[in-house]
Protein backbone atom coordinates (compact mmCIF):
# COMPACT_ATOMS: atom_id res chain seq x y z
CA UNK A 1 0.00 0.00 0.00
CA UNK A 2 2.74 2.31 0.47
CA UNK A 3 3.88 1.99 -2.57
CA UNK A 4 0.68 2.48 -4.46
CA UNK A 5 -0.89 5.26 -2.16
CA UNK A 6 0.74 8.42 0.23
CA UNK A 7 -0.79 7.78 3.69
CA UNK A 8 -3.51 5.56 4.85
CA UNK A 9 -6.14 4.22 2.67
CA UNK A 10 -9.95 2.34 4.35
CA UNK A 11 -11.42 -0.55 2.66
CA UNK A 12 -14.01 1.80 1.37
CA UNK A 13 -11.07 3.45 -1.38
CA UNK A 14 -11.68 0.37 -3.53
CA UNK A 15 -15.10 0.60 -3.68
CA UNK A 16 -15.04 4.12 -4.20
CA UNK A 17 -12.72 3.34 -7.19
CA UNK A 18 -14.70 0.32 -8.37
CA UNK A 19 -17.87 2.89 -8.68
CA UNK A 20 -16.00 5.13 -10.79
CA UNK A 21 -15.77 2.56 -13.58
CA UNK A 22 -17.22 2.28 -16.68
CA UNK A 23 -17.66 -0.38 -19.46
CA UNK A 24 -14.36 0.75 -21.31
CA UNK A 25 -12.67 0.14 -17.85
CA UNK A 26 -13.73 -3.32 -17.11
CA UNK A 27 -12.81 -4.29 -20.50
CA UNK A 28 -9.23 -2.81 -20.21
CA UNK A 29 -9.25 -4.44 -16.61
CA UNK A 30 -10.03 -7.82 -18.41
CA UNK A 31 -7.57 -7.23 -20.52
CA UNK A 32 -4.70 -6.85 -17.72
CA UNK A 33 -6.13 -10.07 -15.50
CA UNK A 34 -5.87 -11.85 -19.06
CA UNK A 35 -1.88 -11.06 -19.71
CA UNK A 36 -1.08 -11.08 -16.05
CA UNK A 37 -3.09 -15.22 -16.05
CA UNK A 38 -0.34 -15.44 -19.01
CA UNK A 39 2.40 -14.13 -17.54
CA UNK A 40 1.68 -16.75 -13.91
CA UNK A 41 2.80 -19.66 -16.32
CA UNK A 42 6.36 -18.22 -16.54
CA UNK A 43 7.12 -18.81 -12.43
CA UNK A 44 5.10 -21.92 -11.67
CA UNK A 45 3.44 -24.92 -13.68
CA UNK A 46 -0.29 -23.48 -13.69
CA UNK A 47 -1.13 -25.58 -16.72
CA UNK A 48 1.21 -28.68 -16.73
CA UNK A 49 0.33 -30.98 -19.96
CA UNK A 50 -1.03 -28.15 -22.17
CA UNK A 51 1.92 -29.21 -24.66
CA UNK A 52 -0.59 -31.71 -25.11
CA UNK A 53 -4.30 -31.13 -24.68
CA UNK A 54 -6.02 -27.87 -23.02
CA UNK A 55 -9.82 -28.42 -21.80
CA UNK A 56 -11.95 -24.50 -22.21
CA UNK A 57 -14.73 -25.07 -19.94
CA UNK A 58 -17.64 -22.69 -20.65
CA UNK A 59 -20.93 -21.78 -18.07
CA UNK A 60 -23.12 -19.63 -16.81
CA UNK A 61 -24.62 -19.15 -13.07
CA UNK A 62 -27.20 -16.85 -11.79
CA UNK A 63 -26.02 -14.90 -8.86
CA UNK A 64 -28.91 -14.04 -6.62
CA UNK A 65 -28.81 -10.13 -5.61
CA UNK A 66 -31.30 -8.29 -2.90
CA UNK A 67 -32.86 -5.04 -3.56
CA UNK A 68 -34.05 -3.11 -6.36
CA UNK A 69 -31.41 -0.98 -7.19
CA UNK A 70 -28.82 -3.12 -8.38
CA UNK A 71 -28.11 -2.38 -11.91
CA UNK A 72 -28.74 -4.73 -14.64
CA UNK A 73 -30.47 -7.09 -11.97
CA UNK A 74 -33.47 -9.14 -13.10
CA UNK A 75 -35.38 -12.45 -12.98
CA UNK A 76 -33.64 -14.91 -14.89
CA UNK A 77 -34.17 -18.93 -15.85
CA UNK A 78 -34.10 -19.30 -11.69
CA UNK A 79 -36.53 -17.26 -11.38
CA UNK A 80 -34.48 -15.27 -8.85
CA UNK A 81 -33.32 -11.80 -9.35
CA UNK A 82 -29.59 -11.58 -10.28
CA UNK A 83 -27.17 -11.63 -12.65
CA UNK A 84 -25.98 -13.68 -15.19
CA UNK A 85 -21.95 -15.14 -14.32
CA UNK A 86 -20.62 -16.36 -17.48
CA UNK A 87 -16.96 -17.75 -17.24
CA UNK A 88 -14.31 -20.36 -18.94
CA UNK A 89 -11.91 -22.10 -17.45
CA UNK A 90 -8.50 -24.14 -18.60
CA UNK A 91 -7.43 -27.45 -17.02
CA UNK A 92 -5.74 -30.12 -18.48
CA UNK A 93 -5.54 -33.92 -17.24
CA UNK A 94 -3.07 -33.46 -15.05
CA UNK A 95 -4.10 -29.46 -13.76
CA UNK A 96 -6.60 -27.90 -11.78
CA UNK A 97 -9.05 -25.48 -13.49
CA UNK A 98 -8.09 -21.34 -14.28
CA UNK A 99 -10.18 -18.99 -15.07
CA UNK A 100 -9.04 -17.42 -18.46
CA UNK A 101 -12.06 -15.40 -19.26
CA UNK A 102 -15.26 -13.84 -17.63
CA UNK A 103 -18.59 -11.43 -18.41
CA UNK A 104 -21.01 -10.27 -16.03
CA UNK A 105 -23.95 -9.84 -18.00
CA UNK A 106 -27.84 -8.72 -16.96
CA UNK A 107 -29.76 -11.11 -15.09
CA UNK A 108 -32.26 -12.31 -18.07
CA UNK A 109 -29.78 -12.87 -20.66
CA UNK A 110 -29.48 -15.97 -21.60
CA UNK A 111 -26.74 -18.80 -20.76
CA UNK A 112 -25.22 -18.48 -24.17
CA UNK A 113 -25.55 -14.78 -24.73
CA UNK A 114 -21.96 -13.59 -25.56
CA UNK A 115 -20.56 -17.65 -25.35
CA UNK A 116 -18.68 -17.26 -29.10
CA UNK A 117 -16.90 -14.01 -28.39
CA UNK A 118 -16.43 -15.21 -24.75
CA UNK A 119 -13.92 -18.44 -26.22
CA UNK A 120 -12.64 -16.51 -28.56
CA UNK A 121 -10.88 -14.28 -25.81
CA UNK A 122 -9.74 -17.25 -23.87
CA UNK A 123 -8.80 -19.21 -26.49
CA UNK A 124 -5.81 -16.61 -27.08
CA UNK A 125 -5.27 -16.22 -23.43
CA UNK A 126 -4.87 -20.26 -23.52
CA UNK A 127 -2.37 -19.34 -26.83
CA UNK A 128 -0.18 -16.71 -25.10
CA UNK A 129 0.35 -19.23 -22.03
CA UNK A 130 1.76 -21.04 -24.52
CA UNK A 131 -0.07 -23.62 -24.62
CA UNK A 132 0.43 -25.77 -28.11
CA UNK A 133 -1.82 -28.73 -27.06
CA UNK A 134 -5.01 -29.64 -29.10
CA UNK A 135 -7.96 -27.18 -27.49
CA UNK A 136 -11.53 -28.70 -26.44
CA UNK A 137 -13.84 -26.43 -26.20
CA UNK A 138 -17.07 -27.90 -24.14
CA UNK A 139 -20.05 -27.21 -22.66
CA UNK A 140 -23.59 -27.99 -22.03
CA UNK A 141 -26.34 -27.47 -24.40
CA UNK A 142 -26.99 -23.46 -23.89
CA UNK A 143 -23.62 -22.98 -25.42
CA UNK A 144 -24.75 -25.67 -28.66
CA UNK A 145 -25.04 -22.94 -31.07
CA UNK A 146 -24.23 -22.35 -35.02
CA UNK A 147 -22.15 -19.16 -33.20
CA UNK A 148 -20.33 -21.13 -30.95
CA UNK A 149 -19.01 -23.74 -33.10
CA UNK A 150 -18.48 -21.18 -36.22
CA UNK A 151 -16.21 -19.63 -33.36
CA UNK A 152 -14.25 -22.60 -32.67
CA UNK A 153 -13.65 -24.18 -36.51
CA UNK A 154 -12.47 -20.40 -37.26
CA UNK A 155 -10.27 -20.63 -34.29
CA UNK A 156 -9.05 -23.82 -35.15
CA UNK A 157 -9.69 -25.52 -31.95
CA UNK A 158 -12.00 -28.46 -31.01
CA UNK A 159 -15.95 -28.33 -29.13
CA UNK A 160 -17.47 -30.92 -27.61
CA UNK A 161 -21.23 -29.61 -26.56
CA UNK A 162 -24.16 -31.19 -25.00
CA UNK A 163 -27.01 -31.14 -27.69
CA UNK A 164 -30.74 -30.63 -26.69
CA UNK A 165 -32.66 -33.49 -28.15
CA UNK A 166 -34.97 -31.95 -30.32
CA UNK A 167 -37.24 -33.78 -32.73
CA UNK A 168 -34.34 -34.22 -35.61
CA UNK A 169 -31.97 -35.56 -32.69
CA UNK A 170 -34.42 -37.77 -31.24
CA UNK A 171 -34.95 -39.47 -34.90
CA UNK A 172 -31.12 -39.66 -35.45
CA UNK A 173 -30.89 -41.56 -32.02
CA UNK A 174 -33.74 -43.50 -32.72
CA UNK A 175 -31.61 -44.47 -36.56
CA UNK A 176 -28.72 -46.31 -34.89
CA UNK A 177 -28.27 -49.60 -35.33
CA UNK A 178 -28.84 -51.83 -31.42
CA UNK A 179 -25.72 -53.75 -32.51
CA UNK A 180 -23.25 -50.23 -32.52
CA UNK A 181 -23.82 -49.83 -29.01
CA UNK A 182 -21.11 -50.89 -26.83
CA UNK A 183 -20.86 -50.91 -22.76
CA UNK A 184 -18.40 -48.49 -20.85
CA UNK A 185 -17.37 -48.05 -17.68
CA UNK A 186 -20.13 -46.30 -15.79
CA UNK A 187 -21.77 -46.44 -12.03
CA UNK A 188 -21.98 -49.63 -10.65
CA UNK A 189 -20.32 -51.10 -13.74
CA UNK A 190 -18.17 -54.46 -13.81
CA UNK A 191 -15.39 -55.53 -15.95
CA UNK A 192 -15.98 -58.95 -17.54
CA UNK A 193 -12.34 -60.25 -17.44
CA UNK A 194 -13.29 -63.50 -19.75
CA UNK A 195 -15.01 -61.11 -22.22
CA UNK A 196 -12.65 -58.16 -21.66
CA UNK A 197 -15.65 -55.89 -21.92
CA UNK A 198 -17.80 -53.89 -19.16
CA UNK A 199 -20.78 -55.46 -18.03
CA UNK A 200 -23.13 -51.63 -17.24
CA UNK A 201 -26.13 -50.66 -17.66
CA UNK A 202 -24.81 -47.22 -19.48
CA UNK A 203 -23.95 -47.75 -23.36
CA UNK A 204 -22.57 -45.37 -25.87
CA UNK A 205 -23.02 -45.05 -29.64
CA UNK A 206 -22.06 -42.44 -32.15
CA UNK A 207 -23.17 -41.26 -35.74
CA UNK A 208 -23.09 -38.97 -38.14
CA UNK A 209 -25.40 -35.00 -37.66
CA UNK A 210 -25.38 -32.08 -39.51
CA UNK A 211 -26.49 -29.43 -37.12
CA UNK A 212 -28.12 -25.87 -37.59
CA UNK A 213 -29.91 -26.80 -40.82
CA UNK A 214 -32.42 -24.49 -40.01
CA UNK A 215 -29.69 -21.76 -40.38
CA UNK A 216 -28.54 -20.75 -44.03
CA UNK A 217 -26.39 -22.97 -45.62
CA UNK A 218 -22.78 -21.73 -44.42
CA UNK A 219 -23.94 -22.48 -40.63
CA UNK A 220 -24.40 -26.35 -41.44
CA UNK A 221 -22.30 -28.01 -39.40
CA UNK A 222 -21.43 -31.83 -39.52
CA UNK A 223 -19.75 -33.96 -36.89
CA UNK A 224 -20.48 -36.85 -34.71
CA UNK A 225 -23.41 -37.19 -32.37
CA UNK A 226 -22.28 -39.23 -29.63
CA UNK A 227 -24.81 -40.75 -27.57
CA UNK A 228 -25.25 -42.74 -24.20
CA UNK A 229 -27.59 -44.54 -23.29
CA UNK A 230 -28.57 -45.83 -19.45
CA UNK A 231 -31.47 -47.97 -18.08
CA UNK A 232 -34.53 -46.54 -16.66
CA UNK A 233 -34.73 -47.86 -13.53
CA UNK A 234 -37.20 -47.42 -10.27
CA UNK A 235 -40.63 -47.82 -9.62
CA UNK A 236 -42.33 -46.28 -11.64
CA UNK A 237 -40.66 -48.63 -14.73
CA UNK A 238 -40.30 -52.93 -12.96
CA UNK A 239 -42.92 -52.86 -10.51
CA UNK A 240 -42.02 -55.43 -7.21
CA UNK A 241 -42.16 -59.17 -8.58
CA UNK A 242 -42.29 -57.92 -12.46
CA UNK A 243 -39.50 -58.46 -14.96
CA UNK A 244 -39.37 -55.43 -17.56
CA UNK A 245 -41.32 -56.12 -20.44
CA UNK A 246 -39.33 -53.44 -22.66
CA UNK A 247 -36.21 -51.93 -21.29
CA UNK A 248 -36.75 -48.32 -21.16
CA UNK A 249 -33.79 -45.64 -21.62
CA UNK A 250 -32.65 -42.24 -21.09
CA UNK A 251 -30.37 -40.79 -23.75
CA UNK A 252 -27.88 -38.08 -23.60
CA UNK A 253 -26.51 -36.87 -26.71
CA UNK A 254 -23.34 -35.09 -27.99
CA UNK A 255 -22.06 -33.17 -30.59
CA UNK A 256 -18.64 -33.03 -31.23
CA UNK A 257 -15.40 -33.03 -33.70
CA UNK A 258 -13.22 -34.47 -31.56
CA UNK A 259 -10.90 -37.50 -32.81
CA UNK A 260 -10.95 -39.42 -29.34
CA UNK A 261 -12.35 -42.92 -29.67
CA UNK A 262 -15.98 -43.21 -28.62
CA UNK A 263 -15.58 -43.96 -25.18
CA UNK A 264 -12.88 -41.52 -24.55
CA UNK A 265 -14.24 -38.77 -26.40
CA UNK A 266 -18.05 -39.33 -24.03
CA UNK A 267 -15.78 -39.66 -21.04
CA UNK A 268 -14.26 -36.65 -21.96
CA UNK A 269 -17.34 -34.67 -22.43
CA UNK A 270 -18.82 -35.85 -18.77
CA UNK A 271 -15.79 -34.33 -17.41
CA UNK A 272 -16.86 -30.85 -18.08
CA UNK A 273 -18.60 -30.56 -14.95
CA UNK A 274 -15.00 -29.67 -13.55
CA UNK A 275 -16.38 -26.21 -13.46
CA UNK A 276 -18.62 -26.60 -11.23
CA UNK A 277 -15.91 -26.91 -8.65
CA UNK A 278 -14.92 -23.41 -9.56
CA UNK A 279 -17.48 -21.62 -8.73
CA UNK A 280 -17.88 -23.46 -5.69
CA UNK A 281 -14.47 -21.83 -5.42
CA UNK A 282 -16.07 -18.50 -6.33
CA UNK A 283 -19.08 -18.66 -3.74
CA UNK A 284 -16.65 -19.35 -1.26
CA UNK A 285 -14.62 -16.36 -1.81
CA UNK A 286 -14.97 -12.82 -3.71
CA UNK A 287 -18.20 -13.65 -5.56
CA UNK A 288 -19.98 -14.71 -2.24
CA UNK A 289 -21.76 -11.46 -2.99
CA UNK A 290 -21.41 -8.66 -5.54
CA UNK A 291 -21.13 -5.82 -3.14
CA UNK A 292 -21.86 -2.76 -4.91
CA UNK A 293 -25.20 -1.17 -6.49
CA UNK A 294 -23.53 -0.40 -9.64
CA UNK A 295 -23.18 -2.43 -12.22
CA UNK A 296 -20.01 -1.63 -13.78
CA UNK A 297 -18.63 -2.18 -10.37
CA UNK A 298 -19.65 -5.48 -9.66
CA UNK A 299 -18.05 -6.40 -13.84
CA UNK A 300 -14.80 -5.43 -12.16
CA UNK A 301 -15.25 -7.21 -8.94
CA UNK A 302 -16.14 -10.83 -11.02
CA UNK A 303 -12.38 -9.95 -13.06
CA UNK A 304 -10.82 -9.65 -9.50
CA UNK A 305 -12.27 -12.49 -8.10
CA UNK A 306 -11.14 -14.34 -11.44
CA UNK A 307 -7.30 -12.81 -10.89
CA UNK A 308 -7.60 -13.79 -6.77
CA UNK A 309 -8.09 -17.58 -8.01
CA UNK A 310 -5.75 -17.98 -10.21
CA UNK A 311 -3.16 -16.60 -7.54
CA UNK A 312 -4.05 -18.75 -5.38
CA UNK A 313 -3.83 -21.96 -7.88
CA UNK A 314 -0.75 -20.36 -8.62
CA UNK A 315 0.44 -20.31 -4.85
CA UNK A 316 -0.50 -24.18 -4.95
CA UNK A 317 0.89 -24.82 -7.41
CA UNK A 318 4.45 -23.67 -6.15
CA UNK A 319 3.80 -25.10 -2.90
CA UNK A 320 3.15 -29.08 -3.49
CA UNK A 321 1.43 -31.52 -5.76
CA UNK A 322 -1.41 -31.68 -3.07
CA UNK A 323 -2.10 -28.22 -3.08
CA UNK A 324 -1.68 -27.74 -6.70
CA UNK A 325 -5.15 -29.38 -7.28
CA UNK A 326 -6.81 -28.74 -3.90
CA UNK A 327 -9.69 -26.60 -3.33
CA UNK A 328 -8.77 -22.80 -2.91
CA UNK A 329 -10.21 -22.73 0.34
CA UNK A 330 -7.68 -25.25 1.42
CA UNK A 331 -4.77 -23.39 -0.08
CA UNK A 332 -6.01 -20.07 1.68
CA UNK A 333 -6.22 -22.21 4.90
CA UNK A 334 -3.12 -24.09 4.55
CA UNK A 335 -0.64 -21.40 3.41
CA UNK A 336 -1.98 -18.02 3.78
CA UNK A 337 -3.90 -17.77 6.51
CA UNK A 338 -1.46 -19.12 8.87
CA UNK A 339 1.36 -17.30 7.88
CA UNK A 340 -0.88 -14.07 8.34
CA UNK A 341 -1.70 -14.86 11.72
CA UNK A 342 2.43 -15.56 12.77
CA UNK A 343 3.00 -12.27 10.99
CA UNK A 344 0.84 -10.82 13.05
CA UNK A 345 1.20 -12.72 16.60
CA UNK A 346 4.52 -12.73 18.86
CA UNK A 347 5.96 -16.22 17.29
CA UNK A 348 8.64 -16.50 14.75
CA UNK A 349 8.39 -19.92 13.95
CA UNK A 350 6.07 -22.22 13.17
CA UNK A 351 3.73 -24.54 14.85
CA UNK A 352 6.08 -27.82 15.77
CA UNK A 353 4.85 -30.97 13.88
CA UNK A 354 2.85 -28.55 11.57
CA UNK A 355 2.05 -31.03 8.39
CA UNK A 356 2.29 -28.12 5.72
CA UNK A 357 5.87 -26.90 7.04
CA UNK A 358 7.52 -28.35 3.74
CA UNK A 359 5.04 -27.29 0.99
CA UNK A 360 5.17 -23.45 2.88
CA UNK A 361 8.93 -23.29 2.77
CA UNK A 362 8.83 -24.38 -1.12
CA UNK A 363 6.11 -21.72 -1.70
CA UNK A 364 8.68 -19.08 0.29
CA UNK A 365 11.29 -20.22 -1.31
CA UNK A 366 9.69 -20.04 -4.72
CA UNK A 367 8.61 -16.15 -4.00
CA UNK A 368 12.80 -15.55 -2.75
CA UNK A 369 12.18 -15.56 0.58
CA UNK A 370 14.08 -17.15 3.34
CA UNK A 371 11.51 -18.89 6.15
CA UNK A 372 12.11 -18.97 9.94
CA UNK A 373 11.90 -22.06 11.05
Amino acid sequence: MSRAFSGIRAPSTLGTFLRAFTWGHVRQLESAVRAFTANLVRHCALLPGADQVVFLDIDSKMKPVHGYAKQGAAFGCTRQRGLHVQIVTASTPVAAPVIVASRLRKGSAGSGKGAAHLIAEAVNTVRAMSAVGQIIVRGDSAFCSHKTVSACRRLGVRFSFTIAQRRKVRSAIDAINEAAWTAIKYTDAVFDEDGQRWVSDAEVAETAYTAFTGKPQKHHATARLLVRRVKRLGQAHVPERQGELFTAHRFHAVFTDTALGLAEAEATHRRHAIIEQVFADLEDSALGHLPSGKFTANAAWLTLAALAHNLTRALGALASAFHAKARTGTVRRHLIAVPAHLATGARTHLPDRWPWQGALENLWTAVGHRLRT
